[in-house]
């Protein structure tokens, strides 16, 4: 039996403006996807009792669905096996990630697949080899319109500086509250939607993304020195940049700004492709039992997460 897990993330900045190749700035959270392989002689069988769909199954030698959504939901782990040609064995996945909540689930999925597929048999790859896969199979399952950004986070964990190149940063554990709206978004819609309305204009949409690539590369040092104040108010500006664009969604105002009004914060804003999913919120000195509390009241679903956690990793048999 072969355990791996990778982490969640968050998008601190510059969402959407990646794709386009302008600098975000992304954090891996202390909320993680896992995946187990043991031996199933004559079958490739996938399980999962954690997620959104509960407790279905899908054979993928024999074609058997436990549920009509089984084939979908394991579209990820589905191109890992046919890429890393896996046979003869089961695989569980377990998150405490909502699905379509824009917090790298699919990618900590892939990222974990990849790793713990890949140690079964027999196979040590590095975690470069890892984020390559994994990137590129998650922009094959999205149709071309994933960032490695996700999976990038997933495998390297920390804190990563995107753009056309990857690097990482060294800066210290940040306390944040996530708010969820409860409605899944669709990543590849979101992103295919902000891209639709750069070609139309691109002469107001460019120098948008220009300007969160600008507060990304800003961002960095802030959270270095631990200046929440000026981090929150770039955290607002890259919201109001995001709302132009029509990444945002009413559910998401409303919590953004219970979150920033009755709950104190710092900053607030949408993180991952927007039209649902989750806001991220940096607690003010009201402190984060407030803020909570006030996304609750506002009809989100609240918790705390701390960011720049450790990457993909194998998990130790009980």
């Amino acid at each position: 039996m072969t355990t791996a897990s990778a982490p969640g993330k968050i998008i601190l900045f510059g969402e959407h403006a990646v794709v386009s190749g302008a600098t975000a700035l992304g954090g891996a959270i202390d909320l993680r996807a896992s995946i187990t392989v043991q031996d199933s002689p004559g079958s490739v069988v996938i399980t999962t009792d954690d997620l959104v769909l509960k407790g279905f199954s899908l054979d993928l030698l024999s074609g058997r669905l436990s549920s009509p959504q089984a084939a979908y939901a394991t579209r990820y782990i589905s191109a890992v096996v046919s890429e890393l040609d896996a046979r003869d064995v089961s695989i569980e996945i377990k998150s405490s990630l909502p699905v379509s909540a824009g917090l790298g689930s699919s990618a900590s999925i892939i990222v974990a697949a990849v790793m713990a597929i890949s140690e079964h048999q027999g196979q040590s790859l590095s975690k470069e080899e890892i984020a390559a896969i994994s990137y590129r199979l998650e922009k094959k399952v999205q149709d071309g319109l994933a960032s490695p950004t996700d999976t990038a986070l997933a495998t390297f964990g920390g804190y990563l500086q995107i753009s056309r190149e990857i690097s990482a940063l060294d800066l210290p554990m940040l306390d944040l509250v996530v708010g969820y709206t409860g409605v899944a978004h669709n990543t590849k819609s979101e992103v295919e939607k902000v891209q639709r309305l750069k070609e139309r204009y691109p002469d107001l949409v460019e120098p948008i993304f220009k300007a969160m690539g600008a507060i990304s590369e800003r961002a960095a040092p802030l959270i270095r020195e631990k200046n929440t104040s000026e981090l929150g108010g770039l955290m607002n500006i890259n919201h109001g940049l995001l709302e132009a664009i029509g990444a945002s969604s009413k559910e998401l105002e409303t919590l953004v700004y219970a979150a920033r009004g009755a709950g104190g914060a710092a900053g607030a804003k949408l993180t991952g492709a927007g039209g649902g999913g989750c806001m991220i919120a940096l607690p003010g000195p009201a402190g984060q039992e407030t803020l909570m509390t006030a996304i609750r009241q506002a009809g989100g679903y609240p918790f705390s997460v701390k960011s720049g956690q450790e990457g993909v990793r194998l998990e130790k048999e009980p």
